[in-house]
């Protein structure tokens, strides 16, 4: 059972002291707040994670923060869900790994 909340649409002023004040203020005990910053910027991007010390209290816990105002914005809180592996990286050609030089040498090689 995941432990980890996902808590979106928080304003970009909100740092993870006052994410962690607002749960803590509710009752539940966190173990970590992250605030997800852009990282060019380091500006906020207006989501973050906290992991509950208690996992039984992940249920309780979003329906007490879900909508709930933090600097006049309503909080989206949900259960965080596992990230993906990211496939890919390429070479700036949508992942396709393309290169003029390697196509003139396959056409020489052809050739020989």
């Amino acid at each position: 059972m995941s432990k980890k909340l996902f808590i979106g649409n928080c304003d970009f002023g909100v740092d993870e002291t006052a994410l962690k004040e607002l749960i803590e203020g509710k009752g539940f005990q966190t173990s970590s707040v992250q605030i997800v910053r852009d990282k060019f910027t380091d500006r906020s991007r207006g989501f973050g994670f906290a992991e509950l010390a208690n996992p039984d209290d992940l249920s309780k816990a979003i329906e007490a923060l879900n909508g709930v105002e933090l600097l006049g914005r309503a909080l989206n809180v949900n259960e965080a869900r596992e990230q993906k592996p990211r496939v890919g990286g390429g070479n700036g050609f949508f992942g396709k790994p393309y290169s003029k030089g390697s196509q003139r040498n396959e056409h020489r090689k052809r050739n020989w």
